[in-house]
């Protein structure tokens, strides 16, 4: 880990003027310091924002909010989320271990670096790290990497579990910076690689997630997230998928799907919704929906297997909800 300066604000004035060069944001530093470790991330100012008057979860008339230093298991425990959102919930629990999750903040989870074993070992070649070194991923083992949006620069795979289910149902983060205040939809902070893989986010310099709202859905208490993995604990997902569902009888009235583990970033499927809606539920109906999901997918020498892997993710996701 190579020297740095530190800042430690109790206000977010304080915290976007400490911001400047080659700062980064320290929260939980689940990420942050292991990249600071191996040496793929040297920022030359570190600005922690755990003083920050950013916490809390509430629900209102306009929806579930959610401070950006909320921790992950305050959220995942929280009785209206679990009540109302269950898909956040889960995605949640499906996190990593109750240790990380006691400390990652929600803001610092959907800005995560991705787990690609290439980006994070700095003897390889990788485009995101070091952009025109190349990417070792496209003819190395890429058993884990993305079908979804990948492009001839990258194909690391984006590793939020949240961020999928968020993506879902529409939510949108509070951002601060120097230039003020601004609400984008979460969907739209994200950027497939094309060629610059290393412009991971639509951020500007400097600026800071203050908080992350989810909109009134009453329907999201019929949702869940199903995470496919290696093994069943602390393992980074080859699929998995947010899905909730509005039903009448057994008619589908409406649908959010999105999808983690094959996409550049959290893959929302609006052709599998649209496939979904006016249907009757069941297998069949599931199982065409589904066969949208890997529509343009680009699979590698290793994995071509999560095109099967994915329609069944999705099949078997939509059908917990019908029992």
């Amino acid at each position: 880990m190579r020297g740095f300066e530190w800042a430690e604000p109790d206000t977010v004035d304080g915290a976007l003027e400490a911001a400047g060069g080659e700062t980064a944001y320290l929260a939980g530093g689940t990420t942050l310091v292991d990249l600071m470790k191996l040496q793929v991330m040297n920022p030359s100012r570190v600005v922690a924002v755990n003083r920050l008057p950013l916490g809390g979860i509430r629900v209102d008339s306009e929806g579930l909010h959610l401070g950006a230093l909320a921790r992950m298991s305050e959220v995942a425990e929280h009785p209206e989320v679990v009540r109302g959102y269950p898909v956040i919930s889960r995605a949640l629990l499906l996190s990593a271990s109750q240790q990380l999750r006691n400390m990652a903040s929600m803001g610092g989870n959907l800005l995560q670096r991705t787990r690609c074993p290439y980006f994070r070992d700095v003897a390889k070649a990788c485009n995101k790290r070091a952009p025109g070194s190349g990417c070792a991923a496209l003819d190395g083992f890429n058993r884990t990497h993305a079908i979804l949006g990948t492009s001839s620069h990258c194909v690391a795979t984006h590793a939020s579990d949240v961020a999928v289910a968020l993506i879902a149902l529409d939510a949108t983060v509070h951002l601060r910076g120097a230039a003020g205040s601004r609400t984008v939809q979460l969907a739209s902070l994200y950027r497939t690689p094309g060629s610059t893989p290393h412009v991971e986010n639509t951020l500007r310099p400097g600026e800071l997630i203050t908080g992350i709202t989810v909109p009134p859905l009453a329907w999201a208490r019929n949702s869940t997230y199903l995470k496919i993995r290696d093994r069943q604990s602390y393992e980074f997902a080859l699929t998995s998928a947010a899905v909730a569902l509005k039903t009448r009888g057994r008619r589908i009235e409406d649908a959010r799907v999105a999808v983690g583990g094959v996409g550049t970033m959290p893959w929302r499927l609006p052709e599998v919704e649209a496939a979904l809606r006016g249907k009757v539920a069941g297998a069949r109906t599931f199982e065409d929906a589904a066969a949208h999901a890997t529509e343009g997918a680009r699979p590698l020498s290793h994995n071509a297997f999560k095109i099967p892997l994915l329609r069944r993710t999705l099949v078997r996701a939509l059908l917990s909800l019908e029992a």
